[in-house]
């Protein structure tokens, strides 16, 4: 299992950055050097308590589907997203978001996954995955950073 970890300062509200991170459309815009988009249940909007979403991307020049869950859920402060259906043997993504006492927000991602196949699915995790991962998870908090802090954040989050 591999374990990542990235803190984000955000200079904008704790609801405004949690709501973005939840946002199926600022997914989709993060993560659009691998062309991914929602395919299957919620496929637009703001994902909730037992949501599900099926992302197809392509990584590594092949086309893959992965189905995640909403399994943990304390709006702004804390979400999980899990893996039930993909190429992982096993994957979670925590988001929490904490108020930094200057109006902003510090963003933690703890992102945990195993790749199958055994032994050779460890080398692979360790050689390749960490870093491909990473580099994905902070392009799209960069994005986060970058609506969140201007008025694009309104694009991805309906009013309330």
């Amino acid at each position: 299992m591999i374990r990542l970890e990235l803190r984000t300062r955000i200079h904008a509200p704790r609801e405004r950055c949690f709501d973005l991170a939840r946002s199926v459309e600022m997914h989709t815009r993060s993560a659009a050097s691998t062309g991914e988009t929602a395919i299957a249940g919620r496929t637009s909007g703001l994902l909730g308590p037992g949501d599900e979403v099926t992302w197809r991307a392509r990584h590594f020049g092949v086309w893959q589907a992965l189905t995640s869950r909403i399994t943990a859920y304390d709006r702004p402060a804390f979400f999980r997203d899990s893996m039930v259906r993909g190429a992982f043997a096993r994957l979670d993504h925590d988001h929490r978001f904490a108020d930094d006492g200057a109006g902003g927000t510090v963003m933690d991602d703890v992102f945990e996954f195993t790749a199958p196949g055994g032994a050779l699915g460890l080398v692979v995790e360790r050689l390749l995955l960490a870093r491909y991962l990473r580099r994905l998870l902070a392009a799209r908090n960069l994005e986060i950073k970058s609506a969140a802090e201007s008025d694009v954040w309104r694009r991805f989050v309906p009013p309330t």
